[in-house]
């Protein structure tokens, strides 16, 4: 049916999201195509959550999530009115984007990155500015500068960067900041941060307290294994978050999100032995690929990136026959979670077979 819309967004991807695992007879499947955590949430966060959020089911969440942003706030050694809740940080992304771009105006990113960014821009009425990652895998910080304008209205930087993992100094950002108008924020969004051990690491939260325009957007999808209750926020100047607040999804994160939020930032010792086991299991797979001849970006989040080019789809094809259902990027590469031992046990023989294929770049 034809029907009057938005012709800017006819050539805009939709968002897809990571294929469940492939059965396979004699293999146990496993999804490692999102990023999520692998191990369910604790046992007292889903004691809480079933007696003291579910009971609740029939009335609407507290909209601004005060208990839960007084908590962020005294974690993050700041005023509650510099916290804004969304729907994993991806909505908090989307508000920020709503509240400074329009048609006109222009965002900064890398590229590749999270590849809900052009979708958000473009939904936003705004101009995408992707700026390629260098030959390593990382952002250009040169090339983010030259692409500042006077149409300029937000620069994001994604830390550790999906998909390639690889991370942001903090002499690369503050040279970012340093070129960027006062007036224009830039956002670190830093969804896979707890997994980056690269001790020269930028770090949004620091940041700010010399540069008042960058903003922070962090999840508790990944480390803490939330992904299915949508529940991020952002650190922020007030009247940023005063702005968030008025494009935000008016009840958008449920009493259980929150519930759930506030017992993990109460478990985060036991959370981060979680977090610690999975940065080992990283290093055994990096160690392994590099081992038959990879040449990959360095990792600091929750999974790695093989840089196959066109050998992408033939490769993604011989993972999904063993029952591995990866994140391919068509022509670029794949990018793969890092999973349960067994799982990264069975991408590192698949990675071997392409090796021996040819396939390693």
């Amino acid at each position: 049916m034809a029907y009057m819309h938005r012709s800017s967004l006819d050539s805009l991807p939709g968002y897809k999201q990571g294929r469940p695992a492939p059965v396979t007879p004699g293999l146990n499947p496993y999804k490692i195509s999102s990023n999520e955590n692998p191990y369910p949430p604790l046992e007292s966060v889903r004691r809480a959550v079933a007696d003291r959020a579910l009971v609740h089911l029939n009335r609407y969440p507290d909209m601004r999530g005060t208990a839960l942003v007084e908590r962020l706030a005294r974690l993050h050694q700041v005023e509650p009115e510099n916290i804004q809740l969304g729907c994993g940080s991806t909505e908090v992304i989307t508000q920020l984007v709503n509240l400074v771009a329009g048609e006109g105006d222009e965002v900064i990113y890398p590229w590749r990155s999270f590849e809900a960014y052009p979708i958000i821009v473009t939904g936003a009425g705004a101009t995408c500015v992707p700026v390629p990652l260098n030959a390593e895998g990382r952002h250009d910080i040169d090339a983010m500068i030259a692409a500042l304008t006077d149409r300029t209205r937000l620069v994001i930087v994604n830390n550790p960067n999906n998909p390639t993992g690889t991370s942001v100094s903090t002499d690369e950002a503050l040279r970012l900041l340093e070129a960027v108008p006062e007036d224009v924020l830039v956002l670190f969004d830093e969804a896979y941060f707890q997994f980056n051990d690269d001790p020269d690491q930028a770090m949004g939260l620091q940041l700010r307290q010399e540069h008042p325009n960058a903003v922070v957007a962090r999840t508790f999808s990944k480390a803490y294994g939330l992904a299915g209750l949508r529940i991020g926020y952002a650190v922020a100047p007030a009247e940023v978050v005063q702005g968030l607040g008025k494009v935000a999804l008016p009840f958008g994160v449920s009493d259980v999100a929150q519930t759930a939020a506030m017992v993990s930032l109460d478990v985060t010792d036991q959370l981060q032995e979680r977090v610690d086991g999975i940065v080992r299991e990283r290093a055994k797979v990096v160690t392994a690929l590099e081992g038959q001849g990879w040449r990959i970006p360095c990792s600091r989040a929750n999974y790695v990136w093989l840089p196959l080019g066109q050998a992408t789809d033939p490769a993604y094809e011989q993972f999904q026959a063993q029952g591995l259902s990866v994140r391919a990027f068509s022509g670029e590469g794949i990018r793969i979670t890092i999973g349960e031992a067994e799982a990264n046990d069975r991408v590192i023989r698949v990675c071997a077979s392409l090796r021996d294929q040819g396939l390693a770049r």
